[in-house]
């Protein structure tokens, strides 16, 4: 498919799991791809900048200099995000604006930075990620659903800002995804094996969700040919969100 031809496409968090495969999909389909990343070492065709998406001015320099580099922006991925554990207890006030701040902020912050350009692109669209935490109520994920159910939300809000701009806003809420983050929080727990095997019977489909499924929502929503996809908050969970199965026998 070449339906990203000649766009310019921003992925936050994309120098791995979600964003790199994302990045990678949308430049297979013939976007230019620049990675905004804190580490942002990808290999070509993949263009990767720094950003710091915490930190308003690392933002506006890093979608101007995407501009001044390639002369338009049309697509951005608001993909970045942190996590945290526990209940409503356990995370600190210091904490909570921390995550607030990279998960929901730092959407804020590059989608300002990058609306003047998007304005005038033919094919503007915005993909927030978001999560099934924000539907699903999961345990010990008060914190990090609070700040998903936020992107939710504002994704919806910004959809109906800007639908008559010809700015489509839409979001990903993904199940539990096979990348490093993931990898991390398994690594850390008691028993790892036991915990992937959780969180895989958790999901319908009796797996973790891959990073290239999710990469493939996102550029569903992305993509011109979804032209009329506007405030829409996609599942790709394996049916966790909508489906209620009987027990296996």
């Amino acid at each position: 498919m070449t339906d990203f031809e000649g766009l310019v496409a921003v992925v936050t968090g994309g120098a791995s799991g979600i964003g790199l495969a994302t990045a990678s999909l949308l430049a297979s389909r013939g976007a230019t791809a620049v990675a905004l990343d804190l580490n942002p070492d990808v290999a070509d065709p993949l263009v990767g900048i720094r950003a710091d998406v915490s930190d308003d001015a690392s933002v506006t320099a890093a979608v101007d200099e995407v501009v001044q580099r390639f002369g338009r922006l049309d697509v951005v991925v608001n993909n970045a995000g942190i996590g945290a554990q526990g209940d409503v207890t356990a995370n600190s006030d210091e904490e909570w604006l921390k995550v607030l701040n990279v998960n929901l902020l730092g959407i804020t912050r590059v989608c300002r930075a990058a609306l003047p350009h998007l304005r005038r692109s033919p094919a503007a669209a915005i993909v927030n990620t978001g999560s099934i935490a924000a539907w699903a109520g999961l345990p010990q994920r008060a914190l990090y659903s609070a700040t998903k159910g936020a992107v939710h939300a504002l994704t919806l809000a910004m959809a109906a800002d800007h639908v008559r701009e010809g700015i489509r806003v839409n979001a990903v809420a993904p199940g539990t995804a096979d990348t490093p983050w993931v990898g991390r929080l398994l690594d850390s727990a008691p028993d790892p094996a036991a915990e992937r095997a959780a969180l895989e019977a958790r999901q319908p489909h009796g797996r973790l969700v891959s990073a290239d499924e999710v990469a493939g929502a996102i550029a569903y929503l992305a993509s011109p040919l979804s032209g009329s996809t506007a405030g829409t908050v996609l599942a790709v969970d394996g049916g966790m969100h909508g489906l209620r199965l009987r027990p296996r026998n």
